[in-house]
């Protein structure tokens, strides 16, 4: 059978057929306008994804339906996209990442999990410098809120001061309220690693791995209290007198005290 567009327009008219079905012209308005008042939506309402544009447009009555919109929306660039936290403090996502250049420069902290000899579980607030490597603080409890972060970070900076930057990952407990606040006061940036990426924060890795094969698989913990002198005993040693190789085999706390001293900040 041949096809319409085979056939001599002059034959269409013996077949009853209207010339505008052979010779179809869209009267469908052009996008331009539609597209115009979308991106302005999304320039003013920078949260809002494809659906509410779509509410957006049927009060407005420009008669689309919701797959018009969202390949406007599309094609657009529109699309949302994971954004750095809206923090009251200057969070960031590893973005312009720079070198510590002194102490407290950059700090690292994260938890390492153990136990109890009796099998009631522990998590070890772990904290290091990234220019010294001097550990200013090992905190073992048997649970860790907010709260609990912020109340330490408190104790241990009111001695040896406060860090301009602290890295962490996205755990329940640094991405608290409390934590956030004490940051904002203290003028503290908090800088988190992508989800699933530890690397973003290899020095507290490290130190993490060291501390385990050098303290926690060393020891057997019988109290919280027995942990916690146990962990402050290879805290000093490893501040102290263990050389590092990654400081020119100095002591963490020779590059925290100015001319080079060896006791503890006071």
């Amino acid at each position: 059978m041949p096809r319409l567009d085979d056939l001599d327009p002059a034959c269409l008219w013996g077949l009853n057929f209207d010339r505008s079905t052979y010779h179809y012209t869209s009267r469908r308005a052009g996008q331009a306008g539609l597209e115009r008042r979308i991106r302005e939506i999304c320039e003013t309402r920078v949260r809002y994804g494809y659906r509410r544009v779509h509410v957006l447009l049927e009060r407005e009555g420009w008669g689309t339906n919701i797959k018009r919109t969202y390949r406007i929306y599309k094609d657009l660039g529109l699309q949302l996209r994971n954004k750095t936290p809206k923090r009251r403090v200057k969070a960031k996502l590893r973005e312009d990442r720079q070198m510590a250049v002194g102490p407290n420069d950059v700090w690292a902290m994260d938890f390492v999990h153990d136990q109890l000899a009796t099998g009631k579980k522990l998590r070890v607030l772990t904290v290091v410098d990234t220019f010294s490597r001097y550990v200013p603080v090992l905190d073992p409890r048997h649970s860790y809120r907010g709260e609990d972060v912020v109340q330490t970070l408190e104790r241990v900076c009111r001695k040896v001061g406060y860090p301009k930057t602290i890295r962490v990952d996205q755990g329940t407990e640094f991405v608290s309220r409390d934590l956030d606040l004490w940051a904002y006061a203290k003028g503290v940036t908090l800088d988190f690693s992508r989800p699933g990426k530890p690397t973003d924060n290899a020095f507290i890795e490290a130190f993490n791995g060291r501390f385990r094969a050098e303290c926690l698989n060393q020891h057997w913990f019988l109290t919280l209290a027995d942990a916690r002198e146990k962990m402050e005993d290879w805290r000093r040693e490893y501040n102290e007198f263990r050389p590092h190789g990654a400081i020119g085999n100095k002591v963490p706390i020779s590059l925290v005290n100015s001319g080079g001293a060896t006791s503890p900040p006071s």
